[in-house]
């Protein structure tokens, strides 16, 4: 069974799940019904992978490598490490969740429209999958460059009022950092050894670049990952285009695809470019703290819920940078945690907000108060969402947000402080929305209002038990994402910093 293709099976299931809806006849009536089904058995297929793949070794599984366009070097290459997994796993968790919230989004009206909505979101996961699971260089670029066609028609055709700008500002930001990227990946491949394999990635791991040239071609991919992370100050598109998406695709955007950044620089930057890597230790950091307290700040006074979730999520990139470049192994450890645990969080937070919206028809916080009286199980469960949000103790983002700041501080302590105080605000940001959201007198006309659905259910309780499970027994996910961090600070030559000891040298 470990001889088949099953990451290329994988991706090749909701690609093709997405032209059966194309090929459909239009008006299809069970087009949702069909993504929905496609989306479990994606499920299933990677829950099989997941249970092929050996925890505790930190090199890449499960490879295929195909020759693809040999003339240029390009291979058809597949493969997972822990990190990959990890995100492909939270990709084909949250589709079929995405779908079910979405169920009533565009209605089946006769024509292609509904057919459409889904088979974007098909389409797109299989872009997800196969831009984690690429172990070829131009492989990734494409897959990096193609998740954008989606992305872009989900938010142009089915997004809000100003879905239009949005959608364009967003494609406008991404082309330019994956032209830049491209201008790198052709740089990387005469560096490299060339030949007909001369993108993958083992054969241009560990050269010795070096000079100018390496932190140029560091800067090319550093550059696109973190204006998809989003990192200040190349984050601006982020907020319009979360708000005007639909809260589905707001979830796929924010909770998975922005990971692709920050996966880009632990398996790109810093594995093919670690004395560059290096070299910009210094200014990512600096970057990544003023992203985690300028983010927060700007989530405190947002008016707009969607918006407001969007800030939220830069500030925490903000960590997940500043863990990746401490480079220590419990900094770097708690990043990769952190991608995973972000991923749930935000989905709650942005399905459930659209909850509210379907109700009240309204982004803006200050129309609503009191809804924890009309609405009790959804004020609720907004409730436990914002204080994963805030990392509270006992849910999950509170366990990789602690090894973050205290990995960063083993190397970078100053780094450390201001990054800490990012949980403050936090806990501004989210206890101030939910005050204005939920508590106060019961608003009047309203009392024909349904509190969560049956369907809403089937949406909210797998990311609530995510997140209560992650919280109190993460190390299943530790275990897997741990090795593989290990093999990442080797390609850089780092080791972690030696404990502080005391006058008799004991530590201390």
């Amino acid at each position: 069974m470990s001889d088949m293709p099953w990451l290329t099976i994988l991706l090749a299931v909701p690609a093709l799940g997405a032209l059966a809806l194309v090929l459909m006849p239009r008006g299809f009536a069970r087009s949702r019904e069909f993504a929905l089904g496609v989306s479990l058995v994606t499920l299933a297929i990677a829950l099989f992978v997941g249970l092929e793949f050996i925890v505790g070794n930190g090199h890449v599984q499960l490879q295929e490598t195909y020759s693809w366009i040999p003339q240029f070097g390009v291979s058809f290459a597949l493969g997972v490490d822990g990190i990959a997994l990890s995100m492909i796993l939270l990709s084909v968790i949250l589709v079929p969740i995405c779908l079910i919230a979405a169920w009533d989004d565009v209605p089946s009206d006769g024509t292609r429209r509904q057919q459409g909505y889904v088979a974007w979101i098909l389409l797109l996961e299989a872009m997800m999958i196969g831009v984690f699971a690429a172990t070829d260089v131009f492989l990734f670029y494409v897959f990096f460059e193609a998740m954008l066609v989606p992305v872009y028609f989900l938010i142009g055709q089915y997004g809000g009022p100003e879905r239009a700008a949005a959608a364009t500002k967003f494609l406008l930001y991404s082309l330019l950092g994956g032209l830049i990227m491209l201008v790198a990946v052709i740089g990387l491949y005469v560096a490299g050894p060339g030949g007909s394999e001369g993108f993958l990635l083992e054969n241009l791991t560990g050269l010795e670049i070096g000079g100018v040239t390496e932190k140029l071609l560091f800067l090319g991919f550093f550059i696109a990952f973190a204006i998809k992370a989003p990192m200040f100050p190349v984050h601006t598109w982020l907020p319009q285009a979360a708000t005007e998406a639909r809260p589905s695709t707001a979830v796929l955007l924010v909770g998975v695809l922005d990971k692709v950044g920050t996966f880009g620089m632990l398996r790109y930057c810093l594995q093919l470019f670690p004395e560059a890597s290096k070299w910009a230790t210094p200014l990512v950091l600096v970057l990544a703290v003023i992203s985690i307290i300028y983010g927060a700040l700007l989530a405190i006074g947002q008016k707009d819920m969607m918006r407001l979730i969007a800030f939220t999520s830069i500030s925490h990139f903000g960590f997940i940078v500043l863990g990746i470049f401490a480079m220590t192994t419990i900094s770097q450890t708690g990043s990769t945690l952190y991608m995973v645990n972000h991923g749930f969080t935000t989905a709650a937070l942005f399905l459930i907000a659209g909850m509210l919206i379907a109700r009240r028809g309204s982004r803006n916080i200050a129309d609503y108060g009191g809804w924890q009286r009309v609405t009790p199980v959804i004020a609720g469960t907004l409730l436990v969402a914002g204080l994963s949000g805030l990392a509270l103790p006992g849910l999950n983002a509170f366990v990789s947000e602690f090894m973050v700041i205290v990995g960063t501080f083993q190397r970078y302590p100053a780094a450390a402080v201001l990054g800490a105080t990012g949980v403050i605000l936090a806990a501004l940001y989210i206890l101030l929305w939910y005050q204005k959201i939920a508590t106060g007198p019961k608003p009047e006309n309203l009392s024909t209002t349904r509190d969560m659905t049956v369907r809403e259910k089937f949406v909210v309780v797998p990311l609530i038990g995510a997140l209560l499970v992650l919280g109190f027994y993460p190390k299943p996910v530790i275990d897997m994402l741990e090795p593989a961090v290990t093999i990442t600070l080797q390609h850089v030559g780092v080791t972690d910093p030696a404990p502080a000891t005391s006058a008799d040298g004991s530590e201390g």
